[in-house]
């Protein structure tokens, strides 16, 4: 990983690296150091320099933990014994002050979350650097301070999470980037365990450069660390002006001609919360509760090994039809079960700020018990999705689609479930640990999906009969057909990866 970033952003051997001054922000244990003292030497003698003098004046480096900074000493002390790190210091990056700018920028910055740093090293950083935005991860300001002090033709490479491609607290940085700088290359690697220490969560690798020259960002995926060492297909996108559709760098193709779920008639929603879970939700209230204050509720619990078992629970709904909340006194039962848990109840922000001591988060919709709708769990390593006929009413941990008759929602259900689909969502929302992507309202709407009413006879049926069989093989066969008939020719650019940077191909 190590020789592949420095060769990706043109730190190479190759050339006379006695003219570039060259940072890591967080060294740790010295793995880039190592590696970039070994091409000055490698530089030297094609060069004719002084490769300790170079090393130690152009090698610049910051590392705040005391173990690993001397680690890192020792280790380049025993290849040159007499070398001094003056320009290695041992203190907090984000708040070092650096005199010079940098050619080349490489690293793996930690990965540190808002609500473990220190609320007075918070402030501090919240009043230094602009793109501290939401609650964001300390990674954020890393690239910030390290893109200040790029020089103008240089080229900024780090290893780190892709959240902020995609996350409200990214927003700044991408705006920073789109504005002042280019993104060269994105290269996706999650799933891969870059370094020895398995911190990386959802890891990318990405090339920075400066200034601004608008030109489209070489995109790719790498599966496993075997594939560092063999040419890389890439695809050429433009970095959106839009900072909230960054994440569309990670799709695969083109979605051109693909219609999003909603502008084809179809709502999306969430499904109740109560605040109250354990006291509102159970399956014993049948025995407790007037009938006509239950509901039966799914929930992504029912949803599990791709099948569909309901468990019993109900939801004990306190609305009436019209949304205005029950006399509580009119219902003899339901008081009495609820007072049990008065106390708690009171306690609940939403009560707090002056809601009914009995009130939902949510109100109940009642008409929507009785709707046909897909139902998508939260977090579900399900591939099959099932469509409730009008039978239950969704928990919190549940999405829904509703639109259109059982049969447009089962063609909607057997098109969400194919690869092509699946690709989408792995790429526009986060994944939990173990690779399973997240449904949610916001990346559900972001989804692109061929136009159901252009379908063909012939494939909608060959989708109804799939999805009923769960023939996933069909389906994304059936999809991928139907998606390359509605784009009309979509073709991904693919050309391979020049070495270095300084070897534009656009």
């Amino acid at each position: 990983m190590v020789n592949f970033m420095l060769d990706l952003m043109g730190y190479t051997p190759d050339k006379d690296l006695s003219q570039y001054r060259i940072l890591e922000p967080s060294f740790g244990c010295g793995d880039f150091l190592m590696e970039i003292i070994n091409r000055i030497y490698q530089s030297s003698i094609k060069y004719h320099f002084n490769a300790t003098r170079i090393i130690t004046g152009n090698v610049y480096g910051c590392e705040i933990d005391s173990e690993k900074y001397d680690k890192a000493i020792n280790r380049i002390c025993r290849t040159i014994p007499d070398f001094s790190s003056v320009n290695l210091k041992r203190e907090d990056f984000l708040l070092s002050e650096w005199s010079c700018n940098f050619d080349f920028i490489v690293g793996n910055p930690p990965y540190i979350r808002y609500e473990n740093i220190p609320v007075e090293i918070r402030d501090a950083y919240k009043a230094k650097f602009t793109t501290f935005h939401y609650r964001c991860d300390i990674y954020v300001l890393f690239f910030e301070h390290c893109l200040r002090h790029l020089a103008s033709a240089g080229r900024h490479c780090f290893i780190c999470s892709n959240r902020w491609i995609r996350n409200e607290y990214g927003r700044k940085l991408r705006s920073l980037i789109s504005r002042d700088y280019n993104l060269d290359y994105l290269i996706d690697i999650e799933g891969i365990d870059a370094f020895s220490e398995t911190v990386l969560a959802y890891p990318a690798i990405t090339v920075i450069s400066g200034p601004c020259h608008h030109q489209p960002t070489k995109t790719a995926k790498i599966f496993t660390l075997k594939d560092l060492s063999m040419p890389l297909s890439r695809e050429l996108k433009k970095v959106p002006e839009n900072c909230d559709l960054w994440e569309q760098l990670f799709a695969v193709g083109e979605l051109h001609n693909l219609y999003t779920i909603e502008n084809q008639g179809f709502t999306i929603g969430i499904g109740v919360a109560t605040g109250a879970d354990k006291i509102f939700i159970n399956s014993n209230l049948i025995s407790m509760v007037e009938d006509n204050l239950l509901l039966p509720i799914v929930n992504s619990r029912d949803l599990t090994d791709n099948k569909f078992n309901w468990k019993g629970a109900y939801l004990l709904n306190p609305y009436k039809a019209d949304g205005s909340l029950i006399d509580i006194d009119c219902y003899p039962k339901a008081k009495r079960y609820l007072e049990q848990f008065k106390l708690q109840l009171e306690n609940r922000h939403i009560v707090k700020k002056g809601r009914r001591w009995y009130s939902l988060i949510d109100k109940v919709k009642a008409e929507l018990i009785s709707l046909p709708k897909i139902l998508l769990p939260d977090i579900s390593g399900n591939r099959k999705l099932f469509v409730d006929k009008g039978k239950f009413y969704p928990a919190h941990n549940i999405y829904y689609i509703t639109g259109g008759s059982i049969g447009d929602l089962e063609l909607l259900a057997a098109i969400l479930m194919s690869d092509f689909v699946r690709s989408q969502i792995g790429n526009i929302s986060n994944k939990m640990n173990g690779g399973m992507p997240r449904w949610q309202s916001q990346s559900i709407k972001k989804l692109r999906i061929p136009l159901l009413s252009e379908i063909s006879s012939e494939d909608r049926l060959s989708l109804l009969n799939a999805y009923h069989n769960s023939l996933l093989n069909v389906i994304d066969e059936t999809v991928g057909r139907i998606v390359a008939t509605q784009q009309g020719s979509a073709a991904i650019t693919t050309r391979d990866f020049p070495k270095s940077l300084f070897d534009y191909e656009y």
